[in-house]
């Protein structure tokens, strides 16, 4: 069983600065704000959301498809693609422009400051989904706004079951996208913070929104996770990381995790519950594909 993944593949810039944002920034001067973090540490690193949830889902001994572009750079991300076994046919190279940059900055409390060029990513709606007996799920990861309306109502057409995950590209859409996204979805994933968005633009409470899916998935970092499913919230508890080091790509280990989980078709408790492991050994590893996962390890 195959699953794609719609999102972007990206190179991340990631700098530690190591005081805290709260500590520079002065909220009554928001309006005037000029700031500068002095980082003693950089290092560029594959990123995206596919690529991310690729890399996780293929450790699990999942099938990942991503669906995704790159730039004319982005020739070093397709080797390393290939290197780990994942199929590149969805990979689309876009010419005369980069592949998508994200520039990450993480302060000593593990708070970020993001910026992202989409770059290739604003042409991933030219690639289209369609039936294919061997792909039974996928995912809208954040992408480019017009390909995350597009493949949704795709999959939705081909009857394949799909997780709605807008994460930072949530904003753009607006109360009729959203409902629109979650009609046709299967499972919605999303934070704490994208959750209360999500609950303010559609004015659906978690509990309706679970009732209009098979289940609803809030990750709450260190507060572990809630799954509801038909208006009903199960609590997931955190798993404890051997060590505090980068949060970039938690969010997307754990979306791996919810995807191999939904293969094997078990319930969404489970999934959550694998998610939170493999967010615990993400963080303990800088960049978003740096861990490794020892299947023997892990708490199925």
């Amino acid at each position: 069983m195959a699953s794609i993944i719609c999102g972007s593949l990206a190179f991340d810039t990631i700098m530690n600065f190591e005081g805290r944002f709260a500590d520079q920034i002065l909220p009554d001067q928001l309006h005037i704000l000029n700031v500068s973090f002095l980082v003693p540490t950089l290092r560029r690193d594959f990123g995206g959301c596919a690529g991310n949830i690729a890399y996780g889902l293929k450790q699990l001994g999942g099938t990942p498809l991503p669906m995704a572009t790159v730039g004319t750079d982005g020739g070093t991300y397709l080797e390393r693609l290939k290197e780990q076994g994942i199929e590149t046919e969805f990979v689309r190279t876009i010419a005369e422009t980069y592949t998508a940059q994200a520039m990450i900055i993480t302060d000593r409390d593990n708070n970020q400051i993001n910026g992202f060029h989409p770059g290739a990513m604003d042409y991933a709606h030219l690639t289209g989904i369609s039936a294919r007996s061997d792909i039974k799920l996928g995912i809208i990861a954040p992408d480019g706004r017009d390909a995350m309306q597009l493949h949704a109502g795709q999959f939705s057409a081909a009857g394949i079951p799909f997780v709605f995950d807008p994460g930072q590209q949530l904003p753009r859409f607006d109360e009729v996208e959203l409902k629109t996204f979650i009609e046709q979805a299967s499972w919605v994933a999303v934070n704490d913070y994208e959750d209360k968005m999500l609950n303010d633009r559609t004015g659906w409470s978690n509990a309706e929104i679970s009732r209009r899916v098979r289940g609803l998935v809030v990750t709450l970092g260190a507060h572990g996770s809630e799954v509801w499913v038909d208006g009903e919230k199960t609590s997931i508890p955190a798993t404890k990381a051997s060590a505090l080091v980068d949060p970039t790509g938690c969010g997307d280990a754990y979306r791996a995790a919810l995807l191999f989980g939904l293969e094997q078709a078990w319930p969404l408790t489970r999934c959550a519950a694998l998610g939170s492991q493999l967010g615990a050994l993400k963080i303990a590893q800088r960049g978003p594909q740096n861990y490794t996962i020892d299947l023997t390890a892990l708490n199925f």
